[in-house]
Parts: C-alpha cells; sequence; structure tokens
C-alpha cells in the first residue's frame, strides 16, 4: 500500500513537470529530494522498498514478464562504473536546465524509467536497474551503512541471487565492500573520495533560467568537477597514510562529509537564506527566523551526521531483511 501511495506521489509530479513545471520542479527539487539523503542515512531499506522508479522497473518482474536472466558480476560491476558516473554527469545540469526546465526533468525521469524497464525485462529482479544501472545507487551506497533497523524486504519474496554481493541484504553494505576487479575499484574510490566535494562544488553554482548554452555547461560543471577532484585527491592521500585497518573510518568520515555539506547548504536555501539569491528556494523566512537560528540548525545537522555515521556504536545491519534462497 506505501509503495503504491509513493508511486501515485510520483507519477502526480512527474504529470505536475509537464502541466505545472512551476509546481512539479517546486515539489521535486525542493521537497522530494531535500528528504532524500537523510533518509539513506538512517532507513536505507525504507527507500529501497518504496522508490517509485524502482516500482516501475521491477514490473516485468512482478508480472512474470521478464526474462530472468543472471547478470554475470562483470557486467554489473562495469554498470555500477557507468551509474556513478552518470551521477557526476548529470546532476550539474540542473544548474543549467532541469532546476528550471519541467519538461526537460521529466524527459530525464522517462529516460531513467524506460531505461530500467528495458533492463528489467531482460535481467532478474533488481540486477538490470536498482542495483547497478541506477545514479542514486552509489549515494545510497555511501550513505547507507549505519542504518537504524533492517526492513522486510518489499520486494523480493524469494532470493535468486540477481546481483552478488546483495546490496540490500548484506550487512554493513558500502562502496568499497567489494573490489575484485578494477570496475569496483574505480566505482568505490569515485563514489567515496569524490562526492563530498562535488557536492561542495555543485552548491557554488547558480541557476540559470534562459536558453541553456555551451558556456553555461561549462559553468555547471567547472565547481563540481575541481572539488570533486579535490576531495578525490584527498581521500587518496588520507587512505596511504592510515592503511587499511583504518579504511572503514575513513570511507565513514567522507560519507558524513558529504551529507553534512548537502545539507549545511540545502537548508539555508529551502528557507531563504540562500547566498545565491532565490535558488532552491522552499519557503522564505528571512522575516521570520534570524540568522543564528539557520547557522544553529547547520551546525546540529553536521553534528549528528558526524555522529550517526562515524563516532555512533552499532551493529552491522542490512538494509532489508533477506528473503528465504530459491
Amino acid at each position: 500500500m506505501v509503495q503504491l501511495l509513493v508511486w501515485l506521489i510520483g507519477l502526480c509530479i512527474f504529470l505536475l513537470l509537464i502541466f505545472d513545471p512551476p509546481l512539479g520542479l517546486l515539489i521535486l527539487w525542493n521537497i522530494l529530494i531535500p528528504v532524500a539523503p537523510a533518509l539513506l542515512v538512517v532507513a536505507a531499506g525504507l527507500w529501497r522498498n518504496i522508490c517509485p522508479l524502482a516500482t516501475t522497473v521491477l514490473l516485468p518482474r512482478h508480472l512474470n514478464l521478464s526474462n530472468k536472466k543472471k547478470m554475470s558480476p562483470l557486467l554489473q560491476s562495469k554498470l555500477q562504473l557507468v551509474a556513478i558516473i552518470a551521477l557526476y554527469l548529470i546532476v550539474p545540469v540542473r544548474h543549467a536546465l532541469f532546476n528550471t526546465n519541467g519538461m526537460a526533468t521529466a524527459a530525464l525521469l522517462t529516460v531513467a524509467a524506460v531505461t530500467g524497464i528495458l533492463m528489467g525485462f531482460r535481467y532478474d529482479w533488481k540486477s538490470g536497474w536498482c542495483s547497478s544501472l541506477c545514479p542514486v545507487h552509489p549515494v545510497e551506497k555511501l550513505y547507507g551503512s549505519r542504518i537504524i533497523a533492517s526492513l522486510p524486504n518489499a520486494h523480493c519474496d524469494r532470493c535468486v541471487k540477481c546481483s552478488v554481493p546483495c546490496p540490500d541484504t548484506t550487512p554493513g553494505f558500502h562502496p568499497a565492500i567489494t573490489r575484485k576487479n578494477s570496475y569496483q575499484t574505480w566505482s568505490g574510490l569515485l563514489t567515496i573520495g569524490g562526492l563530498p566535494g562535488f557536492i561542495w562544488g555543485w552548491f557554488q553554482v547558480p541557476d540559470h533560467t534562459g536558453a541553456t548554452s555551451l558556456t553555461l555547461l561549462l559553468d555547471a560543471y567547472a565547481y563540481p568537477f575541481f572539488g570533486f577532484l579535490g576531495s578525490l585527491l584527498l581521500f587518496v592521500l588520507l587512505k596511504r597514510l592510515i592503511g587499511q585497518q583504518q579504511e572503514r573510518v575513513l570511507i565513514s568520515f567522507f560519507a558524513a562529509a558529504g551529507v553534512s555539506c548537502y545539507y549545511w547548504f540545502r537548508i539555508p536555501a529551502l528557507l531563504g537564506f540562500n547566498h545565491l539569491e532565490k535558488d532552491g528556494l522552499l519557503l522564505d523566512m528571512r522575516g521570520v527566523l534570524p540568522e543564528w537560528s539557520i547557522l544553529s540548525m547547520t551546525i546540529l545537522s553536521t553534528l549528528f551526521f558526524f555522529w550517526w555515521l562515524v563516532f555512533r556504536k552499532s551493529g552491522h545491519r542490512s538494509w532489508v531483511l533477506r528473503p528465504v534462497y530459491v
């Protein structure tokens, strides 16, 4: 029932992007998306259960229309590398196009849904999209390593080992948990090391409301690229200094840095205290809230995420409970 409700909400947002773009863009980028990182940190399994795109792309399997082909671990590794590269290529275009153009955003969602459905017709369960090609999946792996509880699996009633290792049911899953080939190694490195700096750089770029041009695209990529490169080099350096034994702590630190950086800029923007005028505005509270209250909220969010991801003692849990094997 929750899946259906969230799917219908997703459908309404999609239609609003076409027929009422200002409202659709507001709900998608300034309500739904700002909640997602915190949800992935606390309960990644909940998002994996109710994601409307996942519900859509898994319809061929639920309706027994899939060919149920087993994806090889090597292909899955390649697609996971494609996913993180796609994330870094798509997100900067939000400033140049998607943040202000409802039709373009609807087209982007359509391409993602059609691609996922086609993969679902060929490959079994989540291997075709959710655990391989989805650009959100790298963020799930980085933020969701210390969730609060394992939830029942709302999609898979039986395990067919479609993805090995399974991200949903492997305790303490993170981007560097598997490094059996160069694709997996690079995927983990780009996700862990690059994301914090990429997020910082993304928030230094203003939205553009005019026609998209090559110059605007280059401007949209410049800050995120240099931020990505800086944090990636820092991660590689620190990894060499601390050695393999403390690598897991370093990964948690970079995960906390990424999500904290997101909310450090996102909370002020949502409430009208953005340094880039009204980009990302949800509700203008400048005449209501003092500036120190916004600073307090951002500091508290940073302290929370570092405590949750780095310092909190928690047992290794999986996002969802593993169903029985076939």
